[in-house]
C-alpha cells in the first residue's frame, strides 16, 4: 500500500469521528438551547370564540371544552366537536365547523387530553383515556335529552367510535373526517407484537432529550412544514399560530410523545369500525398522514356506513371547502332519525 493510500483511508474515519461530533454538538447545543431560551409557559388563549368550561372526569382529570348554546336550545341535537391528535392540537382544529353551526344548534368542542386547557400532568395516556374523556362529556355535560351528532378529525375519530360504543344512548350519529384506523394494520399489529411503540415511547421520553424533541418538532417552521401537508393551498394562518403557542405550555409534551411513539393507534380499531350501530358518515380524499384502503370494506360489512369524498382536499377539508363539507353534513343528518 503506497504512502498516499494509507493517509486516504486514515482520512476517512476521521471524517466519520468529526461529524459525529459535530452531530453530537449540534444536539447537545440544542438541549441547551431547548432548555434555557426557550418560552414553555406561552400565553394561550382561547382557541374558540365561545364560552370556555372545564370539569373533572372521573377517568381524564380536569378536561376543558367550548360551548355555544342558541336562545332556544330545547330539544335540539346537540353537536359534538372531537379534535385529532398530533404534537400541536387543540380545539382550534375544528374552529370552521364550531362558527359554521353556531347560534344554530347547541355547540361543545372538547380539548382533549393533555391538549388545549385540558390537563397536561405527566401520566400514561391511552386510547382509552381520550375515549373515556369523551363520553364522560356525553354524559355530564351536554345538556339536554338529545343524543349528540358527533364530528371528529383523524385519530379523534378512532377515540370517537369507541365512546360511541362506551356511550351509545347519548349518541345519535358519527361524522368522521380524514379518520385514521382504516389502513392496512399489519404494521400496528407487528409493532404492537413486537413491543416497538414501547420501546419507541423510552426513546423519545428519555429526560435529557425529550423536551428538546419536542421542542424541534414544534418550531413555526415544522408547524407550518406539517401543516402544509394537511392543505391544498397555504395552511391557515390562525392554524399556524394557536399550534405554535399551544404547543408551548407547561407538560405540551406529555400527551403527542405517546402520539409520536404510536401507542395511540389500536390495531382492533376496524373490529371497533364494525361494532358501530349509529349512522356513520366518512368525508375524505387524500390525506399525508393516512389512508383508506380498509374503507371499502368496511362499507360492504357494516350497514351503517356511508362516505363522500371531497376533492381535492389533504385531510382538513373544512377549512378549505367548508361548505361542501356543511352540505354532506346537513344531507346526512337530515337522513338520520
Amino acid at each position: 500500500m503506497t504512502e498516499k493510500q494509507t493517509k486516504k483511508r486514515s482520512f476517512v474515519p476521521l471524517i466519520l469521528i468529526s461529524g459525529f461530533g459535530a452531530s453530537t454538538g449540534a444536539a447537545l447545543g440544542w438541549i441547551v438551547y431547548s432548555a434555557l431560551f426557550i418560552n414553555h409557559r406561552h400565553a394561550l388563549t382561547s382557541a374558540l370564540e365561545a364560552e370556555r368550561r372545564t370539569f373533572v372526569s372521573r377517568t381524564a382529570g380536569v378536561l376543558s371544552y367550548y360551548r355555544s348554546l342558541p336562545k332556544d336550545a330545547t330539544n335540539q341535537t346537540p353537536l359534538v366537536l372531537i379534535h385529532s391528535v398530533n404534537a400541536a392540537a387543540s380545539a382550534y382544529e375544528m374552529r370552521p365547523i364550531f362558527e359554521h353551526y353556531r347560534g344554530r344548534r347547541p355547540i361543545y368542542a372538547l380539548d382533549l387530553p393533555g391538549f388545549g386547557f385540558s390537563e397536561r400532568s405527566e401520566r400514561r395516556y391511552t386510547p382509552q383515556l381520550f375515549s373515556a374523556a369523551i363520553a364522560d362529556l356525553l354524559r355530564t355535560q351536554v345538556k339536554g335529552d338529545q343524543p349528540a351528532d358527533i364530528v371528529a378529525l383523524s385519530l379523534g375519530c378512532e377515540f370517537a367510535a369507541r365512546a360511541a360504543l362506551a356511550a351509545p344512548e347519548r349518541v345519535r350519529s358519527l361524522a368522521f373526517i380524514s379518520p385514521t384506523g382504516l389502513a392496512k394494520q399489519r404494521a400496528i399489529q407487528q409493532a404492537e407484537r413486537y413491543g416497538v411503540a414501547d420501546w419507541l415511547y423510552r426513546a423519545v421520553s428519555f429526560p435529557l432529550w425529550s423536551q428538546a424533541l419536542y421542542d424541534l418538532l414544534t418550531t413555526r417552521l415544522s408547524i407550518r412544514f406539517f401543516l402544509k401537508q394537511s392543505f391544498e393551498g397555504q395552511p391557515d394562518e390562525g392554524l399556524i399560530a394557536y399550534a405554535y403557542a399551544t404547543s408551548h405550555r407547561q407538560g405540551a409534551r406529555h400527551a403527542p410523545l405517546y402520539f409520536i411513539s404510536g401507542k395511540l393507534f389500536s390495531a382492533d380499531i376496524q373490529q371497533v369500525y364494525l361494532q358501530l350501530r349509529v349512522p356513520t358518515l366518512v368525508i375524505y380524499d387524500q390525506d399525508a398522514f393516512t389512508r383508506f384502503d380498509a374503507l371499502s370494506s368496511i362499507l360492504a360489512q357494516n350497514e351503517c356506513w356511508q362516505a363522500i369524498q371531497i376533492a381535492p382536499t389533504r385531510g382538513l377539508p373544512h377549512f378549505e371547502r367548508m361548505s361542501e363539507v356543511a352540505e354532506a353534513l346537513d344531507t346526512f343528518w337530515a337522513q338520520v332519525t
